[in-house]
């Protein structure tokens, strides 16, 4: 039903919602485990009739800096009305796009529609995941030259079923494809709280 699929939708897309999980950052081959952050995301705005959405992404545990670092990141929703699965912009290319959205087990049964017309054929109001890119727009705690980038973006698959989130960041100049993995947190459990930050 519609109906319904627009209404789990929202219950996990309303402002103030969080999501906690980690961030797998893949080592070079004979070196060191790969490096997991501990990642905190909540929802600041959403708009999905403009296929917009915005929120704080707060990552834990990051080798290179003491404290926790958070961002600001906007997101844009792929609904084939406001934005493609072709991003066209932060260095990606079509051949980039498609490497990365193949990596969700959810785009495999829309991947002929993509590679043959973008995508545009499929009714993605009523598929069982979202599509979207989250892009870092600035760093919220901590300074610019604190050793992290944000020159990237993140290609995102959300579940409308159960709100999990499966992420995977491009950056041609950052180690590929860090995966991100985040399921919805119920509001007041502890230790997955999320501050409240106000941009201007």
């Amino acid at each position: 039903m519609p109906g319904a699929t627009l209404h789990q939708v929202c219950a996990f897309l309303n402002v103030g919602q969080t999501f906690v999980g980690t961030q797998n950052v893949p080592q070079n081959q004979g070196s060191a485990k790969d490096e997991a952050w501990k990642v905190n995301v909540r929802i600041q705005g959403c708009n999905l009739e403009q296929g917009y959405l915005c929120g704080s992404m707060e990552a834990l545990n990051v080798q290179s800096t003491e404290s926790s670092v958070v961002t600001f990141w906007e997101g844009e929703i792929v609904d084939n009305k406001n934005h493609t699965f072709f991003t066209g912009q932060w260095n990606a290319t079509k051949d980039n796009d498609l490497k990365h959205w193949a990596k969700f087990a959810s785009f495999a049964p829309i991947m002929a529609e993509v590679e043959r017309d973008g995508g545009l054929s499929v009714d993605l109001a009523n598929y069982d995941h979202m599509f979207m890119r989250w892009k870092e727009q600035f760093f919220v705690n901590v300074n610019p030259d604190c050793g992290l980038t944000i020159a990237g973006f993140y290609y995102v698959c959300f579940s409308r079923r159960d709100g999990t989130i499966q992420g995977f960041y491009y950056d041609p100049h950052s180690t590929p494809f860090q995966k991100l993995e985040l399921k919805p947190a119920l509001e007041g459990q502890q230790g997955h709280s999320l501050g409240i930050y106000q941009f201007r």
